[in-house]
């Protein structure tokens, strides 16, 4: 069964960050009208708030993860479905993400395929949040697997391209471009599909002429990619220099030092996108499950496997955005522009997401004066905590 939330007509932000200005606008009134944003105006002093009305410390663009593999006691690999699609979705919303990408990992064979039937169900049968899907893999390089399981890892070939274009709503999709044609990721860009670099080994040429292809981003910087060296910036040198590239960012403190989460903050404050690169774990019970053969467990916030190879995170968009804050020495306006604008701007979704403007989609992230979420609108619909 599918959650579709509460419609409701107006909120009221005792501050509100609009994903634009660097500072909150104070005691704004928000009148949402079929899922889109009609009008934000300033509560005059002696004016009451309508009846019916959300009340919340602070509001902002509804998050947006783009990385998520699971949440909620369910793992998208594990079972790509629509209902496992809405209980990660669900999972995610406890910690104020409006909007997600489910993320499928490698995989045997074609088995992606299941998770782009599940996500164009979730988008026919309007799921609450669901944007489209993001393939992370198995069009990865061997020599930077991480977690993923190598025997699984292959190169695009065309009849991926045409499964991959059949899906519906938008397409993210992680690959190796230094072990694939460029000519097919040509063609996966030239259909919608947003391409980006993860699990690689690439040089700088190779960055280069992947750009040149059409590939636009870094799925989680510094994690399973060649790193800066002194003749050679690696994908990561790549991404901090290179303006047409976006990058995901796990910022658990456990992925990526707080020294170079600092550092990518400063350098590439508008391209830089919070993910949580969450697994089953978050918002649920479970402490241990196994992927693929592979047993991963919890324990103290990391997630890792055997060999302590990192397995995802244990990590929600509200505290990834205080870690932002707090580690990353970003503003509070800052930090939520990485967990909204940016990674609109990164799928090609800025035009209706991510800012607080008339005519955009109605979704909010609704928080506490600490930055704890108490809830989100989706397209008009809230879900507040319980």
């Amino acid at each position: 069964m599918v959650d579709h939330g509460d419609p409701i007509n107006t909120i009221f932000a005792r501050d509100l960050y609009d994903g634009l200005a660097d500072e909150s606008r104070a005691n704004q009134l928000i009148t949402i009208a079929d899922g889109i944003i009609e009008d934000v105006q300033p509560l005059g002093a002696g004016e009451t708030v309508p009846s019916g009305t959300i009340e919340t410390k602070v509001a902002a663009p509804g998050f947006i993860d783009i990385q998520i593999n699971g949440a909620a006691d369910t793992q998208f690999n594990e079972e790509p479905t629509t209902n496992a699609i809405a209980r990660i979705a669900s999972g995610a919303r406890n910690g104020g993400t409006a909007h997600i990408m489910p993320t499928f990992i490698t995989a045997p064979k074609a088995d992606y395929t299941k998770a782009i039937t599940a996500a164009n169900e979730a988008l026919d049968r309007e799921v609450p949040g669901i944007l489209g899907v993001h393939l992370e893999g198995p069009f990865l390089s061997p020599e930077r697997p991480g977690i993923h399981p190598k025997e699984f890892i292959r190169s695009l070939e065309p009849a991926d391209v045409d499964v991959i274009n059949q899906a519906n709503g938008t397409v993210l999709l992680t690959l190796a471009p230094e072990c694939q044609s460029h000519g097919l990721i040509r063609q996966l860009v030239a259909s919608g599909t947003r391409v980006f670099i993860g699990h690689s080994n690439a040089t700088k040429s190779e960055v280069e002429r992947a750009i040149e292809a059409g590939v636009s981003g870094v799925t989680h910087l510094f994690n399973a990619q060649s790193q800066i060296s002194a003749r050679d910036p690696g994908v990561v040198g790549c991404a901090l220099m290179c303006p047409e590239l976006f990058a995901g960012i796990i910022a658990d403190g456990l992925h990526v030092d707080q020294q170079n989460l600092a550092m990518v903050a400063k350098l590439m404050p508008d391209r830089l996108c919070l993910v949580t690169d969450a697994m089953k774990t978050l918002a649920g019970t479970i402490t241990s499950f196994d992927l693929y053969g592979t047993p991963i467990t919890l324990n103290q916030g990391r997630l890792t496997g055997p060999d302590g190879t990192l397995a995802g995170a244990h990590l929600a968009m509200d505290q990834a955005v205080r870690n932002a804050i707090a580690l990353m020495d970003m503003s509070p306006a800052q930090a939520m522009r990485m967990a909204s604008l940016n990674p609109a701007k990164a799928l090609g979704l800025s035009g209706e997401l991510g800012t607080v403007q008339i005519g955009h989609r109605a979704s909010f992230t609704l928080l506490d004066d600490g930055f704890q979420a108490m809830g989100v609108v989706v397209d008009g619909n809230a879900f507040l905590a319980q």
